[in-house]
This record gives structure tokens, sequence and C-alpha cells, in this order.
């Protein structure tokens, strides 16, 4: 669904009219606004496959830290790749690159290692040891939320239907009861389509099948 189509379906559901754009009126800018605080927590809930993105470096000699440019700072890694030399990436802890690059002279040659530290403006920085000593490609298998949605026309990534439910239930609580469905089962309805969404998507996801005692 676009923006107003989710718009329009919590409209539906409420029974208020439906509008031509998000912003005709004072309650279609709240529900858009409930459709938004949806649509983060529906991202939030798991690492959807429709929210993949790669990220590619190009390092530069002597340079270790290297902005996410347009990524942001609310992300998960899938996976980390040198593609120069087909080896995948590991991931540090912060003290143990801050140790790395400070205790001693730091090693300079293909970068094995990285981890995310500082922000250039609002995007995440990601740090590579060894220092590159040249040109390598550093790719980034990243989950990446999607921008809130503003256009009419923007169509939403994750499952529309549950940032529907969502927003509907957000609605009912805003609104409170009116002889309808009571906001908390409308919740609850909501949290059983996304148990169901998740393990559906989680069959094409083999690493979200694995488990681990602990």
């Amino acid at each position: 669904m676009t923006f107003l189509e989710l718009i329009n379906d919590v409209l539906i559901r409420l029974r208020e009219a439906q509008v031509a754009s998000n912003n005709e009126t004072a309650y279609s800018i709240l529900i858009g606004r409930l459709v938004n605080d949806a649509k983060r927590q529906v991202e939030d809930t798991f690492g959807w496959n429709a929210l993949s993105q790669d990220f590619a470096i190009s390092t530069v000699a002597a340079q270790f830290s290297y902005p996410l440019t347009g990524i942001g700072q609310k992300f998960t890694v899938r996976d980390a790749l040198n593609t120069t030399s087909a080896a995948g990436l590991i991931n540090l802890s912060f003290v143990e690159m801050n140790r790395y690059q400070k205790f001693g002279v730091p090693a300079s040659s293909e970068p094995q290692y990285y981890a995310f530290y500082g922000t250039t403006g609002t995007d995440a920085n990601v740090v590579l040891y060894p220092i590159p000593d040249g040109v390598y490609s550093m790719s980034f298998s990243l989950t990446v939320p999607q921008a809130p949605l503003a256009a009419d026309a923007t169509s939403v990534l994750v499952p529309d239907y549950l940032v529907a439910q969502n927003a509907y239930a957000r609605a009912l609580v805003e609104r409170g009861e009116d002889q309808g469905l009571a906001s908390s089962e409308a919740y609850q309805l909501y949290r059983d389509m996304l148990s169901d969404a998740i393990a559906l998507e989680g069959t094409r996801l083999p690493e979200r099948q694995e488990f681990f005692s602990v």
C-alpha cells in the first residue's frame, strides 16, 4: 500500500471519510503520524528482507574511518565482506578496536576487522583495521529502516497489512472506545498477525532458524 492508501485503510476501519491527500484534514495528518509510528514498530520487530541494502566502500590508503552515507544510525548488519580478497570481515567490540588503534603503532595492510564508532552528520562511521594501505572494496549487507512516509504515493516496504492493523489499534487508543473493536483487541490481532508474518518470512531465512543453547 501507499502512504495515502494506508491512511484511508485506517480511516475506513474507524468509519471515517476517506481523504484525497495525507494532509487534507487535521485527522488525516494525525492518522499519518500513527501510520509512521506503526511502520517504525513493525520495522523494529524483525530483519525484514524488504529492508535489505548493500553498502560499498572503497578504501583510501591511511584512512581507517568511513561514513555509511545515507544509511543513518538505525540499522543492523547481516554480513560484512572484503570483496577484493573474497574474505569476511570480523566485527570487533569498541574496546578491542580502540586498543588496536591506540596501543603502539597500528598495523597498515589489508583490513580484516571492523567496528562502528562515531558519526558523520546523521550517518554512522565504520572503522577498519588494519588501517588500509591501498584501495580495497568493502561490502556491508545491512537491514535499514525505510525513511518516514511523507508523499502520498510512497509505498511502505514492510508488510502493509501489519502497518494498517497497528495504526488502527493506535488510533483506537487515541480516540477511545466507541462501540467498535477495543484497542486491546485490535493490538492483540496485530500481534498475532505479526507473529504469523515473521514465522512465514523466517522460513526463507535459514539464519533466523538457528537456535543455540546457552
